[in-house]
């Protein structure tokens, strides 16, 4: 049974990144559907402010932490997680995987010019992958349904979605399961990364929880101030919530000035 902790609002799967890969492999294998499902500071301070988004995000099967600060923040608030499990970590791990054991995979998402990159790159480092198919993420809402029923088509174990919030995670709650795949994984930016168009911060910038730095400092203009906005907003949730739990100091008559 899977150890669960309740933190902001979400019930988190306090899992490791193994765990994690063995739990969507097993599932897989066995024929079921996971919706997979990740947080960070950003995310977590988006969901107060956008209910859809909270709702679409709950719904997942798994649960995942993928920020560092969120792996402090349950420290701090004796609601502990073993570990960060970062989507792009699970994303590339699933895919050494998904070669190995002969399933196939779609990717949507990013634009086409980066998507057409990362598949390149894939090929080279995975030359077995099964890939059942690919589309860029810039499509209308009322394109959903006939891009969901091309994946299904495609007949693909695992759909990996490289576009951002909510749009993937509002993908997910309304047509993940019309997708035919037996895991749907959420994993952002992660096609940019890997199509060389971005960069991801060094080992060591992770361990210290820096990586929004890291990523702020290569694009100050789109993601500088928002990055300072939602840590300073998860910051406040954060304290807010230990206060919550805290239980107040008992007051004794002697210290009301009674005899």
């Amino acid at each position: 049974m899977t150890l669960r902790q309740h933190l902001f609002g979400v019930t988190l799967d306090a899992l490791t990144l193994d765990q994690t890969v063995e739990r969507c492999l097993a599932a897989v294998r066995a024929g079921e559907r996971l919706e997979i499902g990740v947080v960070n500071a950003a995310k977590l301070v988006a969901m107060r402010r956008d209910p859809a988004l909270a709702r679409a995000v709950s719904g997942c099967d798994l649960i995942l932490a993928d920020g560092q600060s969120v792996v402090w923040a349950g420290r701090l608030l004796r609601r502990p997680l073993p570990e960060r499990v970062a989507g792009i970590d699970l994303f590339e791990r699933l895919l050494a995987e998904a070669e190995t054991a002969g399933l196939s995979v779609y990717f949507l998402g990013a634009t086409q010019d980066a998507l057409d990159r990362m598949l390149r790159r894939i090929a080279v480092r995975h030359p077995g992958l099964r890939v059942a198919g690919s589309r860029h993420g810039y499509f209308a809402d009322r394109e959903q349904g006939a891009i969901a029923d091309a994946v299904a088509a495609s007949g693909a174990h695992m759909l990996f979605l490289g576009m951002t919030s909510p749009k993937k995670e509002n993908f997910t709650a309304g047509y993940g399961a019309r997708t035919g795949a037996g895991l749907v994984h959420g994993v952002g930016g992660s096609f940019d990364v890997l199509a060389g168009v971005t960069r991801r911060a060094p080992v060591r910038w992770q361990r210290l929880g820096l990586e929004w730095l890291y990523r702020a400092l290569q694009e100050p203009r789109r993601l500088g101030r928002r990055y300072l906005t939602t840590n300073a907003s998860f910051a406040l949730m954060t304290g807010r919530e230990l206060l919550r739990r805290t239980p107040a100091p008992s007051i004794s008559t002697a210290s009301r000035g009674e005899s």
